[in-house]
């Protein structure tokens, strides 16, 4: 028999999340990082043939960068935030977006052919489990972007206060393909900034 927590538990691990929720923060868009986006969107719409009638979820979409890209090429998206700011923000430019939790998708099995997460799962106490998540709400051979810091660069993304998953590129590999998915590609996004060299790192999977 698996583990069963208890309503104490399950008690204290709302309590934690109501917390952190606190510590998410606005993201307005920035020219470096809308470049980004632009630029592997480009890669990963290549990579995965998306089709018109795909449909995508944006996971962390803060203002909707990704957002305004995928209404420009006529495609069904939906973004989640934590944010509340962002949230407002999004829905007044006419996206759908939802105030909901990475790690708890409130969507029905196999619903979406592509998941972009940008910038986001660093954000998750457990990335396994949220990954398992991304997995059961894609459609098989369903498409999976993600992207996250590095750790130990001149950025030190591993302190920033609601970063609590930098890890490094073989355990994003693992907990990648424990979760069910085929690593198709890994990119290695380099670039400078005010406290030094930095460094991202995106990898392109599908469901199997």
């Amino acid at each position: 028999m698996g583990m069963q927590l208890k309503p104490i538990d399950i008690q204290k691990l709302e309590n934690f999340l109501a917390k952190i929720a606190q510590q998410t923060y606005p993201e307005p868009p920035t020219p470096l990082h809308s470049q980004i986006t632009r630029q592997m969107w480009e890669k990963v719409k290549d990579e995965a043939k998306v089709a018109a009638n795909w449909k995508i979820l944006d996971v962390g979409c803060g203002q909707g960068v990704a957002l305004e890209i995928f209404r420009a090429e006529g495609l069904a998206a939906i973004g989640i935030t934590l944010n509340p700011e962002d949230v407002q923000v999004c829905q007044r430019r006419g996206f759908d977006v939802r105030a909901m939790d990475q790690s708890f998708l409130d969507f029905a099995a196999a619903e979406f052919d592509l998941i972009w997460c940008r910038h986001c799962l660093e954000h998750s106490i457990f990335p396994f489990f949220t990954l398992s998540e991304f997995h059961r709400v894609l459609k098989p051979q369903g498409f999976l972007y993600v992207e996250v810091p590095a750790p130990n660069t001149s950025c030190h993304h591993e302190n920033n206060p609601n970063h609590y998953s930098v890890l490094d590129k073989s355990m994003w590999l693992s907990l990648l393909t424990r979760s069910g998915f085929a690593v198709k590609n890994i990119y290695d996004i380099n670039l400078p900034t005010m406290a030094g060299p930095d460094t991202y790192w995106a990898f392109t999977a599908t469901k199997v």
